[in-house]
């Protein structure tokens, strides 16, 4: 969104206007000002929202920015694979110090259902002697 800086705005007298700025006050008059405003460095947001951003190199060739691709590429996967290497440890280690905590079962109860072992309720109400 293009937005002009307000004169009374700190980054208005810095000489030049920063790339990336994140306002925290906007003034609507007959043009749209930024008032209370940050400037943001483009590397910040590559590095914190690289869904969002990216950062293209100049003078890279095509070849080299293959290579790197295929470098960070492999590289992911060998931290991949260091990561699934310590949670199997990890859940070893768990299974080790408590063998029964995997095994264990929950039992869900469900009304009217029997269990095994158990009578069923009668269909009928007995016989009664008396009042």
């Amino acid at each position: 969104m293009r937005c002009h800086l307000h004169p009374t705005s700190s980054l208005f007298g810095m000489g030049y206007t920063p790339d990336y700025i994140v306002y925290h006050e906007l003034v609507m008059t007959t043009k749209e000002y930024m008032q209370c405003v940050t400037a943001v460095d483009g590397e910040w947001l590559a590095e914190l929202g690289p869904m969002f951003y990216s950062i293209k190199h100049a003078g890279k060739s095509r070849q080299e920015s293959r290579r790197r691709a295929k470098e960070e590429a492999s590289a992911m996967e060998e931290e991949m694979a260091l990561a699934e290497e310590q949670l199997r440890a990890r859940r070893e280690e768990q299974e080790r110090c408590n063998p029964m905590g995997s095994v264990r079962s929950t039992k869900i109860y469900t009304p009217g259902r029997k269990e095994q072992g158990q009578l069923a309720t009668p269909r009928h109400t007995p016989a009664r002697f008396g009042l």
